[in-house]
């Protein structure tokens, strides 16, 4: 016959339970384990927790296990198997000074010469497709730049710059003597 579980929570502890579980951003894994920890402290058996809970007996069973072995720090779902970030959060940091700066000076930045400028400032590796991303995450936004000359007050120079414009713009098939 299996023992019989029974949890002691003094009354910090049970406080605890109340405020880890009020939280919004809690894993329903852990909410569960966390569930489990509160009605087994209140004097409810495995089986009685397990059918409320609708979950099997060994998942009562290792949340209670896990509680007493850790505390409430075990009772967290351990961290996704995946590598370490290579952009940092201080990384990103530099990175959004350095786009509003050049926002107040009037430059513009690519996707490909960002992630050239991190390699060289901050020694990151990182595509142009995840960094553009993160900067979304982030909250930066981009737009394609236009050809305009509205920037331009000067009429005489508004028509130099487009005769310049229609110089470098090929229209058409044009045959290239040989």
């Amino acid at each position: 016959m299996p023992k019989i579980l029974r949890v002691k929570l003094t009354f910090d502890q049970e406080r605890e339970v109340r405020e880890r579980l009020r939280a919004r951003d809690l894993a329903p894994h852990a909410r569960l384990r966390l569930e489990c920890i509160r009605l087994t402290a209140r004097g409810m058996t495995v089986p009685q927790v397990a059918d409320l809970l609708e979950c099997n007996n060994v998942t009562v069973r290792g949340a209670v296990h896990r509680f007493e072995d850790g505390g409430f720090e075990a009772l967290a779902d351990a961290p996704p198997p995946s590598r370490p970030p290579s952009i940092t959060r201080e990384d990103r940091q530099a990175l959004a000074a350095l786009l509003d700066e050049s926002a107040c000076q009037g430059r513009t930045w690519t996707a490909a010469a960002l992630c050239d400028w991190l390699r060289a400032e901050r020694g990151v590796r990182a595509g142009a497709a995840w960094l553009t991303e993160l900067l979304h995450r982030d909250g930066f936004r981009w737009k394609r730049t236009r050809d305009t000359l509205r920037h331009k007050a000067d009429p005489v120079l508004q028509q130099a710059a487009r005769a310049q414009l229609e110089d470098l713009r090929p229209y058409g098939w044009r045959r290239i003597p040989a």
